[in-house]
């Protein structure tokens, strides 16, 4: 079992991760289902944004797959530059394993795609490596119910903690009645 201190999620040591959250791959998944972790996507960025979380975006092959889709390309904040890649693990890129390490954060917010492959050997990398990884299971995703399931139980096995976007927006806040909380309460609603 982990240790609570594991479980608690603080902005000052958070980033937040997007991996693969892409035009030709979404169109890839369930329309339902993808349209879900996208709205959810879109609130861990607003919630990073509004709480000053550095944002780390990454691409899969974008000739092939395409752009990060535009509703979360257009709410990226101004410094979060897509991050092209062709190995399944983001941290088997330098440019994210130096973003991660230059932030001096240890705690990374995992959303994405697909969950049994991009995301789950990211998670994997990022345990291995010293991070603490938190995935918001509404906020990864896989062309299959059971190979999401496959990545998320992978991932706990690596040592994630799985958690929702909620959980994480709200552990994150720590607190009602602050001016971020005003702000992004309503996302959550």
């Amino acid at each position: 079992m982990a240790s609570p201190s594991k479980l608690k999620l603080e902005r000052e040591h958070a980033v937040l991760l997007v991996v693969d959250m892409q035009e030709r791959l979404g169109a890839a998944m369930q329309a339902p289902a993808f349209e879900k972790v996208a709205k959810n996507t879109g609130v861990l960025i607003e919630s990073a944004k509004t709480l000053g979380l550095p944002v780390l975006v990454t691409e899969q092959y974008p000739k092939g797959l395409g752009p990060t889709i535009p509703p979360l390309r257009d709410a990226l904040p101004a410094e979060a530059t897509p991050i092209a890649k062709t190995q399944f693990s983001c941290l088997a890129v330098d440019d994210v394993l130096l973003s991660l390490e230059g932030s001096g954060r240890k705690q990374v917010i995992v959303a994405g795609m697909e969950t049994h492959v991009c995301v789950f050997q990211t998670v994997r990398d990022l345990e291995a490596k010293g991070f603490q990884a938190f995935v918001a299971r509404d906020a990864v995703l896989s062309r299959t119910p059971e190979n999401h399931e496959v990545g998320l139980q992978l991932m706990r096995e690596a040592g994630a903690t799985i958690s929702s976007t909620e959980s994480v927006v709200f552990d994150l806040l720590g607190q009602a009645g602050t001016p971020e909380f005003k702000k992004l309460s309503p996302l959550i609603k």
